[in-house]
C-alpha cells in the first residue's frame, strides 16, 4: 500500500461519515424467544451512519424482537446528538473509529454491525470481533476472497459469529424461489435468468466508483445479489464462468465496471444467465424448469416485491422488513450459539465468483470456479 493511498485511507476514516451517500433453516427457527422475562434483547451499534444505516437498518431495529438499537460509530461528530436523541443512544454507547476498539469493555453492545465502504469491511469485522462483539457485515463481503478468509478466520479464533447482510434470505418470495428450485417442484431448474441495475445519477466521485474503495463497480454492488439468487434457486455451486464488460460511459465510470454479462454453469446442468449494471433499470429473477417456470418480477429491492409461476401469483406479503426479519435471525443465532444461515462462508462463495467473472473478462476465456 502506498503512502499517497494510506494517508488518503485515513483521511477517508476520520470524515467517513460525510462520504458515504448510500438455506435451509429459517428464521425463528429457535425457541429462544424475548418474551421470556429472563432474556434480553441483544445490543447493536451500527458502525458508519450512512444511507442504508440511517434509512434502513436504524428503522428496521424499531421493529426487531430480539434486538435494539444500542450504540452508533461515526465519523461525523454532528451526527452523535441527532442520533442520541432520535433513538434514545447513551453517550457511552456513541463512538468514533479511533476509540471503537474500547467497545471491548461495554457490555450492552453484543453485536457490531459494519456499514462502511467496502475496502474498511476486512478492518472493522476484526476489530469488532477482537473487541469481543458479533458481527454482521454488509454486502459484499469485503475486497477479495483473501480478505473474505481472513474475516472468517479472524471470528473463530475469537469464537464469535459472523453473518452477511444477505436480507433477502429471509424475505418470503425469494425464499419461495429457494424452495421451488432446490426441492425441484417443477422439475429440474435448466436456466435462470437474473439481472440487477440501476442508472447512475448520483456523484461522479463517489466512493463506489474508486475502485480502491469499492474493489469494482455494478458488479460487487448489485451482481451479488444475482449470483446469490442463481445460487440459492439452484442450492448448488458454480463450476464455471463466462463473462464480458460493456462500457458506454467511461468518463463515469472510470476506474470500475458499469455492466457485466456473465454465465454460470451449475453441477447439475444449470445455466445461469446473469447482468449486473450501473447504467440500466433492472431486478428480475427467474428459472425456467423441465415442467414450467417461476419468477420474480421485482426481486432484489427492499420491499413491494412480485413474483408468479406459470401456475399463477404468488400471494405472500410483499412489504415485510427484510432487515429487521434479517438481524431478529442473527439475535437468536447469537442467543443459542447457532451459525447463521448467511455466514461468512456465504460471502466468501459470492466473492469466488466475483473473482471468477473478472478473470473471465480479463481472459476472453471461461474460467474455473
Amino acid at each position: 500500500m502506498n503512502n499517497h493511498y494510506t494517508s488518503s485511507r485515513r483521511r477517508f476514516i476520520r470524515n467517513i461519515g460525510m462520504s458515504i451517500g448510500a438455506m435451509t433453516l429459517g428464521p425463528g427457527s429457535s425457541s429462544w424467544s424475548p418474551r421470556d422475562p429472563n432474556q434480553k434483547k441483544l445490543g447493536i451499534a451500527l458502525v458508519g451512519l450512512g444511507y442504508y444505516a440511517t434509512y434502513q437498518l436504524a428503522p428496521a431495529l424499531q421493529q426487531t424482537k430480539n434486538c435494539y438499537l444500542a450504540g452508533i460509530v461515526t465519523g461525523t461528530p454532528a451526527k452523535e446528538p441527532v442520533w442520541m436523541g432520535k433513538y434514545n443512544i447513551p453517550k457511552s454507547n456513541v463512538y468514533n473509529y479511533q476509540n471503537f476498539d474500547s467497545i471491548v469493555n461495554n457490555p450492552s453492545i453484543d453485536i457490531v454491525y459494519v456499514v462502511l465502504p467496502i475496502f474498511l469491511h476486512k478492518e472493522f469485522t476484526i476489530r469488532a470481533t477482537d473487541a469481543g462483539k458479533h458481527v454482521i457485515c454488509e454486502k459484499p463481503m469485503a475486497m477479495s476472497v483473501k480478505e473474505c478468509q481472513e474475516m472468517i478466520d479472524a471470528c473463530k479464533k475469537n469464537s464469535k459469529l459472523l453473518s452477511i447482510g444477505y436480507r433477502l434470505h429471509f424475505e418470503p418470495y425469494n425464499k419461495e424461489m429457494m424452495r421451488l428450485g432446490q426441492q425441484k417442484i417443477y422439475g429440474n431448474v435448466l436456466e435462470i435468468d437474473c439481472a440487477n441495475g440501476f442508472v447512475w445519477g448520483g456523484d461522479p466521485n463517489a466512493w463506489r466508483l474508486r475502485k480502491a474503495m469499492a474493489g469494482g463497480g455494478g458488479m460487487m454492488d448489485m451482481g451479488v445479489y444475482t449470483i446469490q439468487g442463481a445460487r440459492y434457486t439452484t442450492g448448488e455451486e458454480p463450476t464455471y464462468v463466462k463473462a464480458r464488460e460493456e462500457k458506454t460511459r467511461p468518463e463515469i465510470f472510470k476506474e470500475v465496471d458499469e455492466t457485466i454479462y456473465y454465465e454460470l454453469q451449475f453441477p447439475g446442468g444449470t445455466i445461469a444467465h446473469g447482468k449486473s449494471s450501473y447504467n440500466a433499470d433492472w431486478n428480475n429473477l427467474k428459472a425456467i424448469t423441465k415442467n414450467g417456470w417461476f419468477e420474480l418480477t421485482e426481486a432484489y429491492r427492499y420491499g413491494g416485491m412480485a413474483g408468479a409461476t406459470f401456475k399463477g401469483p404468488m400471494t405472500f406479503d410483499p412489504n415485510v422488513n427484510q432487515q429487521a426479519l434479517q438481524m431478529d435471525d442473527f439475535a437468536v443465532c447469537v442467543r443459542v450459539n447457532r451459525s447463521s444461515i448467511v455466514s461468512g462462508e456465504e460471502g466468501l462463495k459470492d466473492m469466488k465468483v466475483v473473482e471468477a467473472i473478472y478473470r473471465s473478462i480479463s481472459s476472453g476465456q471461461r474460467e474455473k470456479i
